[in-house]
């Protein structure tokens, strides 16, 4: 029993030697990341996040046990992902885009959710205000100052009357931007002509609806039309309709401009809110936050396929140009 007992206390002194000796380290943590769909904007999001972890010092090859899925444009099976993460119990939940973000919300009350690319937290109903939410959720906004896309469209086409929205009208997000839009619009004499697109499949039947009643296209961060961008610009190179848009990415797919953010760095800005709380601390203390850092994309070769000259400020104004 004597060298039982000595045995015993070697192991303890062991145990309590390795404790003191990687104190230090960070301990292993689980991050789960929901994304509504895989498009370049969202995708770089993920990415952000996961560097800006492992620049934290959480590697997923050492310390950091992550997993991404998608839910490849449907909202059923964001819920069931979603309730499966819940059911992992990880110390954070990265939701990608509003659909997912509410999936999420609506699957936990405990375990942290920290949102990324939702237009507007509020009315998506992830939380009260944009202050601290007293509950598991916080996150980082795309939303975009609407009167400076109105002045983007105004310097491409400054003839503009009436201007085109292809959306998803089960988003949250772009339900608002329509609404804010249709009244700064107003403002400027200027009217939205709406085309509903529920789903991928329908983007290419409502930018065709659009033909001959608009003068421009403007496109949000929809997850719906982005996934499917093409379609979208095939209908505005065809019939000689300028597509503007809110998402960088979407200008090296065809779009004339775009005013927006870089979803790289709202990904490494989201990141960090995660380390906070792998920190310790509580979600419900942390503010909602959003982005001012807008960057300026432009495509000559998209401009000449839609019928429009830009004019030379607006070029030497952008960050990136596509010819």
């Amino acid at each position: 029993m004597k060298c039982l007992k000595t045995s015993t206390k070697t192991i303890l002194g062991s145990a309590v030697a390795l404790a003191l000796l990687y104190g230090g380290a960070v301990q292993a943590q689980t991050v789960k990341v929901l994304s509504i769909v895989d498009h370049p904007a969202l995708d770089a999001i993920r990415d952000g996040v996961r560097d800006e972890l492992k620049t934290a010092g959480y590697d997923a090859d050492k310390n950091l046990k992550w997993e991404y899925q998608s839910a490849q444009g449907n909202t059923g099976t964001a819920a069931q992902i979603a309730r499966k993460f819940v059911g992992d119990q990880p110390n954070v939940i990265v939701a990608v885009a509003t659909p997912s973000a509410q999936a999420v919300v609506a699957a936990t009350k405990s375990v942290p959710v920290v949102y990324s690319g939702v237009t507007d937290p509020v009315a998506a109903q992830l939380v009260k205000s944009w202050g601290a939410s007293g509950t598991n959720v916080t996150g980082v906004s795309d939303k975009l100052p609407l009167d400076r896309q109105v002045a983007l469209i105004k310097r491409v086409l400054p003839k503009a009357k009436t201007v085109g929205m292809v959306f998803n009208p089960g988003e949250a997000n772009s339900v608002v931007v329509v609404k804010e839009l249709k009244a700064l619009l107003a403002k400027e004499g200027m009217t939205l002509k709406e085309a509903a697109a529920p789903r991928t499949v329908d983007i290419g039947a409502a930018a065709k609806s659009l033909i001959g009643k608009v003068d421009v296209i403007y496109t949000n961060t929809d997850n719906n039309v982005v996934s499917a961008y093409e379609a979208l610009v095939k209908v505005a190179n065809e019939s000689k309709i300028p597509l503007i848009a809110a998402d960088t990415d979407s200008v090296k797919r065809g779009a004339i401009a775009a005013l927006g953010i870089n979803y790289g760095d709202l990904g490494h800005q989201t990141g960090k809110v995660v380390v906070r709380i792998l920190k310790g601390e509580k979600p419900g203390t942390i503010a909602s936050e959003t982005s001012d850092k807008l960057e300026l994309f432009v495509n000559t070769g998209a401009a000449e396929k839609q019928g429009v000259t830009l004019s030379p400020e607006l070029i030497k104004e952008a960050k990136t140009v596509i010819k």
